[in-house]
Order: C-alpha cells, then sequence, then structure tokens
C-alpha cells in the first residue's frame, strides 16, 4: 500500500520540497510551535490536512479560497487575504471575481492535495471557501445557519438551537446536515440546486432565522446588531449567507485552544450531548476513516432542495 501523503512530510527538519504527482510543493518552517500548549507544529498542522485531504478536497474544490493567514501560529495575530499571492506555482488555478468597487480578485482554487499543502504553508490554519462554484460565483448550491452562543449562552442552548432549525427544516421537507464549527458553535447546512442568487439565498436565510427566534425566544435570537442581542441566547446567524461571507470549511482546523476541528455529526449525536472538544486535529482523521465523509451527501447533484417556491 502507498504511505500516505503526511508521511512524506519530514518531521525532522524545517524545510522540505515534496513532490506530489508532477507537482512539487516547498513547505516552510515546518517545526514551528503553532499550538504551544499542545506542543503541536505548523508541521502538525500540514499532515494533518494531508491525511484528511481525500475527504475534504472534494467540498472545497472549484471554489475560490479566502486565505486566512496565521503567520505566528494559533494565538496570534491573523490577517485576511483574498488576492492569490504572486510568485506563485504556475499549477495553482486561480477563480477571478468582480467585487462591486469594480475591481476583479484573483483567488486561489484549492482543487488538489498540492495546493491544499501550498494553501496551508502560507500560514492557513482553517479553510474558507466561497459559496458558490467558480462556473456561477453569485449562485450558490448550499444555504447554512450559523450557530453560536451570544454572552451567557452555551454550547448546550446551541445544541438544543441545531435540533430546532433541523426539525424546522425536516418540516418543510429540507434536507439538512450538521458539524461543529470547530469553535463554538454548530453550522447547519441545506444542500440547493443552484438557481437562486446568493441575495435570494441570505433573504430565506434571514426569513427562516426570524421564524425561529419568533418561535423559541427564550433560547434563539436572530437579532444582528450586537448592543440588541439579549443575552443567553444563540444568534441563529443567517448574515453569513451574504455574497462575499464565508465560514471554515468541513474539516478545517481552528485556531481555538484545543485545535478543534470542523467535523460532520449525526443528528444523534447532537442529541446526545457532543462538546466541541470532542473532534480534534488529534483525533478526527481516525474517526472519518472509520465512519466516511458523513457529508458525502451534499456532494451530489440529488437530493438538493429547490428552494425558488419559498423565496
Amino acid at each position: 500500500m502507498k504511505p500516505p501523503a503526511s508521511a512524506a512530510i519530514p518531521a525532522d527538519r524545517d524545510e522540505a520540497e515534496i513532490a506530489i504527482g508532477k507537482k512539487r510543493v516547498r513547505l516552510t518552517n515546518l517545526r514551528k510551535v503553532f499550538w504551544p500548549k499542545l506542543g503541536v507544529t505548523k508541521g502538525d498542522l500540514l499532515r494533518y490536512y494531508a491525511a484528511i485531504s481525500p475527504w475534504l478536497l472534494p467540498h472545497v474544490a472549484d471554489r475560490a479560497m479566502v486565505m486566512k493567514r496565521y503567520p505566528h501560529g494559533a494565538g496570534g495575530e491573523f490577517f485576511f487575504m483574498k488576492r492569490a499571492p504572486s510568485p506563485r506555482p504556475e499549477w495553482i488555478r486561480t477563480c477571478a471575481i468582480e467585487h462591486a468597487s469594480g475591481s476583479v480578485i484573483d483567488f486561489p482554487v484549492v482543487d488538489d492535495l498540492a495546493g491544499l499543502l501550498w494553501v496551508i504553508n502560507l500560514g492557513c490554519i482553517d479553510l474558507n471557501p466561497w459559496y458558490a462554484r467558480c462556473d456561477d460565483v453569485n449562485r450558490p448550491d448550499f444555504l447554512h445557519f450559523d450557530l453560536d452562543p451570544v454572552k451567557g449562552g452555551s454550547f448546550a442552548q446551541v445544541r438544543e438551537t441545531a435540533l430546532a432549525v433541523g426539525a424546522a427544516l425536516a418540516a418543510l421537507g429540507m434536507p439538512r446536515f450538521a458539524k461543529t464549527t470547530g469553535s463554538r458553535g454548530i453550522h447547519v447546512y441545506l444542500p440547493i440546486v443552484r438557481g437562486p442568487t446568493q441575495k435570494e439565498v441570505w433573504g430565506f436565510a434571514k426569513r427562516f432565522a426570524q421564524e425561529i427566534a419568533a418561535r423559541h425566544p427564550k433560547l434563539a435570537t436572530s437579532e444582528y446588531r450586537i448592543a440588541k442581542r439579549p443575552a443567553r441566547r444563540v444568534l441563529v446567524d443567517y448574515n453569513q449567507n451574504a455574497w462575499g461571507r464565508t465560514l471554515a470549511s468541513i474539516y478545517s482546523v481552528r485556531p481555538s485552544p484545543e485545535a478543534g476541528v470542523s467535523t460532520p455529526v449525526r443528528w444523534n449525536e447532537v442529541e446526545q450531548g457532543i462538546a466541541i472538544e470532542d473532534f480534534r486535529i488529534d483525533n478526527v482523521v481516525a474517526r472519518v476513516r472509520r465512519l466516511g465523509d458523513l457529508w458525502a451527501p451534499l456532494l451530489s447533484k440529488k437530493g438538493r432542495f429547490r428552494l425558488e417556491e419559498y423565496l
């Protein structure tokens, strides 16, 4: 059996150039510690992404990637970068997206393992792909709800809110999938047939979030203005569906103290009481090897919901 790509990333030196097919990727600062309390290095991060890549790559391929770079590790300052840096390998594909200002930005696209390792080597910890594919960047193929506790809220409330969102989607005959954010909350995704614009998808998400908040006033809020949010609630964040916004992708490591990973979960796991700390850089690959990709249905054209009748 061919050894996993992660085995080619050395742990005993700071730099390496590895061959992936006909492509070569230069990796740097491999022994730099990204999580001091855990002793997790940049090399460990790269090895994780190499190991998870068979399940991760299909979910981010053909989508513009917003780079969130942490040059000093998980506890340091970060900055966002949209335009693919230059110089870069000639085999890095880009996705040109025109913004409201009229400027056209060439985002990198992560289509394969070489591209994935190249992006992570830039100091990216999590991956933030565009909601729509590059052939039609204004028409997404899913919408989502980002559920995070506001001041005084708990993850137990996040679980309860996720179940409420999931039940409401199911009542409308809509498929729904959950994953931990790897940070503080849960993402609930609805795969849709491409057609509605990003603004139309955002509009449905807003109305749905407001309805959830109205049904569960002591549990959830859809109030986007921080100063007006009631305490001890869960924000059903619809605004992350707006054009140009991104969320951490499936299987993304997060810069949390425990190096959490945004991980697909079954609905019965949410009911039984999962915790954010259950899914980390050191155990998610083994989980996925055991269970497979729980979000594989999101990669299919079948089973997607036609949202038009609700717009």
